[in-house]
């Protein structure tokens, strides 16, 4: 099955890290004025989906590319439509690049399309230019020693049966709430692989790299 890409309008600074996530099979969903990181992505869209309100539209339908246009007023961002739309064209992997930038509010809700994700049963990811996002919650994640760091967080009620091993600092059958972030800045051991494990909730682990 082929991974969706979507990319947003947010700076990507380090492109040689993204390519590296990248594969010519993927399909690629480009929303609105991330139209921007095509040429220095080396991807081409598949799909593009805006209310272009930070593209130009003309632009974007020249290139003879099937084309969704949103009106501006609107409940879904430009990024929820396009995980929408995706999942609706069956797609299980989703890695989100270009979502994470200046404004706050569309990084929160960004990040949120992971839960939405993990609900339906897909699996996602959120690629930056300093970190790796992803849920940890029916399945154990296996975090190898190339992170320079990972931190678990819990954004929603409480985590409970959580399970770190192989890091520097281990739990076994813990609980995390969301008023209290003990999780953050954890190391996986030299040539270990760490595993995080969930019984119960969600949990965000951000992996920060080296």
């Amino acid at each position: 099955m082929r991974k969706c890409v979507i990319i947003g309008a947010a700076d990507i600074k380090d492109y040689a890290r993204a390519k590296n996530y990248l594969r010519k099979d993927d399909f690629y969903i480009f929303c609105d004025a991330g139209l921007k990181h095509a040429e220095a992505l080396g991807m081409k869209p598949d799909l593009i989906i805006g209310d272009f309100d930070s593209y130009s539209k003309e632009e974007a339908l020249k290139q003879g590319i099937e084309t969704i246009v949103l009106p501006c007023e609107k409940d879904d961002t430009d990024t929820v439509f396009a995980v929408k739309e995706a999942m609706r064209r069956n797609f299980a992997e989703f890695l989100l690049v270009g979502v994470i930038g200046q404004r706050l509010d569309h990084t929160l809700a960004n990040v949120s399309i992971l839960y939405m994700l993990d609900e339906a049963g897909k699996q996602g990811r959120i690629l930056d230019d300093y970190s790796e996002m992803q849920l940890v919650s029916g399945s154990p994640v296996r975090i190898d020693d190339t992170c320079a760091y990972f931190s678990l967080l819990n954004l929603s009620g409480q985590a409970e049966g959580v399970t770190i091993t192989h890091a520097k600092y281990p739990l076994q059958d813990a609980a995390i709430h969301c008023e209290y972030q003990y999780g953050v800045s954890n190391e996986v051991l030299p040539g270990e692989t760490a595993e995080v494990t969930v019984t119960r909730g969600k949990l965000l682990l951000i992996k920060i790299f080296a």
